[in-house]
């Protein structure tokens, strides 16, 4: 997800499906876990850049998830470690660390970091400009910390939450700490607040359809499915 073409929030595809707009104007990157699918689109996206940043790519993420990233990534082996390299113009790349629950600033957003269920240390978060409110869980499987947050924000603007597998495959769901589309209507119980807008995202490719069709047949009326390439105004 990319806010005002300017933050990313996770970079599994940044390399490959951001625009030239955003190509230019992303320099923050708010990573959530380190799985692969989460992080794969970052290396190259730095490479691409490499001898024209005038300023460093700058991750922000759990230290959990900056000790992955050196150690399994950015190890020379795997990719160059682009945090101990420059460029004419000064670094290429810097970890900025965060605390879950400690709200802190990337460009003009005020974010603020959630641990979610996950099958590795992984954080949804709250995001503000000032003027609107958005949660995102990221991967999660049911959760809790979220919820406590999201009931007490004073506005929520936008609600967007996992289902990754069909009701099926909630054997796998369960083992890789993610929700199905019955995980998904127990966990919109737990928010106590009104939403403007929710929205699914993170359904597995290969799943869709049959992730779709049994969200739709929950006939939860505020609810939509995140359209991929689509623009958002909250």
């Amino acid at each position: 997800m990319v806010v005002d073409d300017r933050v990313a929030f996770d970079g599994g595809c940044l390399a490959l499906a951001c625009s030239e707009v955003q190509r230019r104007q992303i320099r923050d990157v708010v990573l959530s876990h380190a799985h692969l699918d989460h992080i794969a689109g970052l290396p190259l996206f730095v490479d691409d850049l490499f001898s024209t940043l005038t300023e460093p790519v700058r991750i922000h993420a759990a230290g959990s998830v900056i000790e992955a990233l050196e150690k399994h990534i950015f190890n020379w082996e795997i990719y160059p470690r682009f945090s101990e390299l420059n460029n004419e113009h000064g670094p290429v790349l810097q970890y900025h660390e965060f605390t879950p629950q400690d709200p802190f600033e990337v460009k003009h957003l005020t974010v603020r970091a959630v641990e979610v269920c996950h099958k590795v240390p992984s954080s949804g978060f709250i995001i503000s400009d000032g003027k609107s409110v958005i949660a995102l869980t990221g991967d999660t499987a049911p959760t809790e910390e979220f919820w406590i947050a999201v009931n007490s924000l004073p506005r929520l603007d936008a609600l967007l939450i996992e289902c990754a597998f069909p009701s099926n495959l909630s054997g796998l769901a369960s083992i890789s700490h993610h929700l199905t589309p019955g995980n998904l209507s127990d966990e919109l119980t737990k928010l106590e607040r009104p939403a403007s807008a929710i929205y699914v995202v993170n359904l597995k490719p290969a799943f869709r359809d049959l992730v779709v069709q049994e969200i739709e047949e929950l006939r939860i009326g505020e609810l939509r499915i995140l359209e991929i390439g689509k623009v958002y105004d909250w």
